[in-house]
């Protein structure tokens, strides 16, 4: 898909990996959906330094664990923008529990994780999908996590939300098929406001991986830029971890 004019909707799009990938797509020439829930601010400053660059983005809030606030939202990028091209699912939550504690993940903790992180995607992918099969071509990234391979991570209920990431991924691939691609990029570490004070805990982490880095949320957009670009590919769980999994 060649994204230039193209309109990309960015769930969690003011921060981190989601505001990296906002302005990677901006730079090729995509009309953005910024999307936010509580970052209102964030995604604000998102779209004002895209507009500074010369980019074209505009912010739209709505929780993506609500059916009725995605549909909302997407009805008002049709009507300010013309249509949606291409989706970027990457809003997600976490918590920090300790694996052995079962207790911990309580009914309020997985209903949590499960509503935004897979519930969540799956209401945005279902929103867009007509407006791609009417525009004969669209493309679809879902953002997921290498806790969703090995079965680690922040929590217990965060790395199963995210293997349900990589299902969804495959699922509806088949479902959308032929008009809309859907592929899923799976990070690794990498250097968000997650680590905000675990700095020194990155520190140590890095030199163990194979590449001895941490990613860069720059690192995870270009490689969602690159996936939505390519037109022979759809149903793949991409993985980028800095050898992290090996």
């Amino acid at each position: 898909m060649e994204l230039r004019n193209k309109v990309v909707l960015v769930t969690g799009g003011g921060t981190g990996i989601g505001r990296a990938t906002s302005h990677a797509l901006a730079e090729r020439g995509a009309i953005v959906a910024v999307n936010y829930s509580r970052s209102e601010a964030e995604a604000e400053d998102t779209v004002r330094t895209i507009r500074q660059a010369g980019g074209r983005a505009q912010a739209f809030r709505a929780d993506v664990s609500r059916d009725d606030e995605v549909r909302g939202m997407v009805a008002a990028i049709a009507r300010d923008c013309g249509s949606v091209d291409a989706l970027v699912n990457n809003a997600g939550i976490t918590r920090h529990l300790p694996f052995d504690d079962l207790e911990a993940a309580d009914e309020e903790v997985w209903d949590e994780l499960y509503a935004i992180n897979v519930k969540g995607m799956f209401f945005c992918a279902r929103v867009v999908a007509p407006y791609m099969a009417a525009n004969r071509l669209g493309a679809i990234v879902n953002v997921g996590s290498i806790a969703g391979l090995t079965g680690l991570g922040s929590s217990l209920p965060y790395a199963v939300s995210k293997a349900a990431v990589h299902g969804l991924t495959k699922s509806l691939a088949h479902a959308l098929k032929p008009r809309v691609r859907v592929n899923c990029v799976v990070p690794g570490a990498v250097a968000t406001r997650w680590w905000a004070g675990r700095e020194e805990q990155m520190k140590q982490f890095a030199p163990r991986l194979l590449l001895r880095r941490i990613a860069e949320p720059e690192d995870i957009a270009q490689l969602i830029c690159a996936v939505l670009e390519q037109e022979a590919m759809t149903g793949q769980i991409i993985t980028a971890d800095n050898g992290q999994t090996m």
